[in-house]
């Protein structure tokens, strides 16, 4: 079954695991790898990895979604904000719903990515306000979380959530 690894990667985080799962799928099956493009949209299962924008994929992943017809698919993405697996399902029923018809989710992965540095700025920048918004405390600590992400346990859950879904084999 020819298989393509499609993805969006703003900050390198989602790319990553892109990587990780082009070596989990033998190059014989494997007809595309890179960002959204026609080309992918010939193969029989698509990965399709996104960086989290506003709760859902970005928007050029949700362009391409839009695309596919009668595809298995693999969805694979990352967040800023993460450590919830709840939080990753809300997003993840987000990007479902961008899937053209007839499509089959055959497996999800989602784990938490690094942020620029200019994130932390911004956040710091706030917390000097005398009347800063609450909770600001808590986004740093997660944006300093966030820097070890994808890490070596994220790649070995998302090689373990592809074989599951029967990619690899």
């Amino acid at each position: 079954m020819t298989c393509a690894v499609v993805y969006s990667s703003r900050t390198g985080n989602t790319r990553e695991l892109a990587g990780t799962l082009r070596s989990c799928i033998s190059q014989k099956e494997l007809l595309y790898f890179g960002g959204p493009d026609e080309a992918a949209l010939q193969a029989e299962r698509i990965c399709a990895g996104f960086w989290t924008d506003k709760g859902n994929c970005d928007g050029e992943m949700k362009e391409f979604l839009g695309k596919l017809r009668n595809k298995e698919v693999f969805l694979f993405g990352t967040a800023g904000f993460g450590g919830s697996g709840e939080y990753f399902e809300r997003i993840l029923s987000s990007v479902k719903e961008n899937l053209g018809p007839g499509c089959r989710v055959i497996g999800t992965y989602m784990c938490q990515g690094k942020m620029p540095y200019s994130v932390r700025e911004r956040y710091v920048k706030m917390m000097a306000q005398p009347d800063h918004m609450p909770g600001l405390e808590g986004m740093i600590e997660n944006f300093d979380r966030a820097l070890s992400h994808p890490g070596k346990e994220d790649l070995k859950a998302l090689e373990e959530a592809a074989r599951r879904a029967g990619l690899g084999e």
